[in-house]
């Protein structure tokens, strides 16, 4: 007798797709339907919580029946089209080699947050999320320390690569990062996406369920506003402004460091703004990408000050360059003492 079919929701770009698949077909099979509903090709799909019965990832060659599917519920898909990759590869063969529009700023450029930060505009729309935006606090502030606002995309993950598991496109470094910054910093992420998605992907790197740190509160676009820049035209941005009154005589200018991959984001508190080089090709770069290593040893330096106010984050490398040269000396350390103690190979 035939095995029953099965319908596995899956959700991709606001769109919920009924997928037909049976108990015997494999993940890749089931990879390839989706595909056709989507036009993303496997090897772009990442299906975030997407787990077998044993609680581990599955393979290509795990069954359905294998997988700890719930009713109704459906899974979550990243990933893009192979002609919108295309595009971007085509655009990335041409374009600078830059980050974000800014940064073609002269050091002493025009992007003084006053002029943004004091029109009456900018004013009423943070007033207006302010009252509007409900902050779910998840552990309660910590006397004491200092707060630690963190992106997520091309900051803490890879958003723009491919892999079986969302914890393959973690940064590295990411947990002993956020393990040194615990303890001096309480430690809030803002995304500028929605809060399902930032769920969803703390839970799946392990952010949310770490045993040696926890996450104060979460923001997402909900609590970003949208300024005009002579220059740059109309964006939205994080105003820190907006933690400082949701957290009154706790968090404040003088606390507070901010680390995303894009200037623009915190136009209007610049001073509090740290830019790291962003985590793109996971897959070329994790074994090279020490920044998380070396913000580690920069905020275990910063920390001891009573006011970071008067810090240039912009020079943090060479103003923690001792400690960064410490860091990497004791990860070559221990990663040393690692390859020793491990048992030798099969003989040849």
């Amino acid at each position: 007798m035939a095995d029953e079919g099965v319908v596995i929701k899956f959700k991709w770009r606001s769109t919920i797709y009924d997928i037909v698949t049976h108990p015997q077909e494999s993940v890749d099979g089931l990879r390839r339907k989706v595909e056709a509903a989507t036009s993303v090709q496997p090897k772009r799909q990442k299906l975030l919580g997407l787990k077998g019965k044993d609680g581990k990832a599955p393979t290509d060659a795990t069954l359905v029946k294998d997988l700890a599917l719930k009713a109704n519920v459906p899974i979550m898909m990243l990933g893009a089209p192979e002609e919108n990759i295309a595009a971007l590869d085509a655009q990335a063969e041409v374009a600078p080699a830059v980050q974000d529009d800014f940064d073609l700023d002269p050091p002493a450029s025009s992007l003084d947050p006053r002029d943004i930060r004091d029109e009456p505009g900018v004013r009423e729309r943070l007033a207006r999320r302010v009252a509007r935006t409900e902050v779910k606090v998840l552990q309660a502030p910590r006397p004491g320390k200092k707060l630690l606002v963190l992106d997520i995309d091309y900051t803490l993950f890879d958003l723009g690569s491919s892999a079986e598991r969302a914890d393959q496109l973690a940064r590295p470094f990411l947990h002993h990062f956020l393990t040194l910054a615990y303890a001096h910093y309480d430690i809030a992420i803002w995304s500028a996406t929605s809060m399902k998605w930032i769920e969803v992907k703390m839970r799946e790197l392990g952010v949310s369920t770490h045993e040696q740190y926890k996450l104060t509160f979460m923001l997402d676009h909900m609590a970003m506003v949208t300024v005009h820049h002579e220059k740059h035209g109309v964006f939205d941005c994080k105003p820190l402004e907006f933690v400082w009154q949701k957290f009154p005589g706790v968090y404040t200018p003088e606390n507070t460091i901010m680390m995303d991959d894009l200037r623009r984001n915190y136009i209007l508190n610049p001073q509090n703004g740290l830019v790291i080089r962003p985590f793109r090709k996971s897959h070329r770069s994790r074994d090279t990408d020490r920044e998380l290593l070396f913000l580690g040893a920069y905020l275990q330096k910063i920390a001891a000050l009573e006011s970071l106010s008067g810090l240039d984050h912009g020079a943090w490398e060479a103003y923690a360059a001792q400690e960064i040269r410490a860091a990497l000396r004791d990860f070559r350390d221990a990663r040393a003492a690692a390859l020793s103690s491990a048992p030798p190979g099969p003989e040849a």
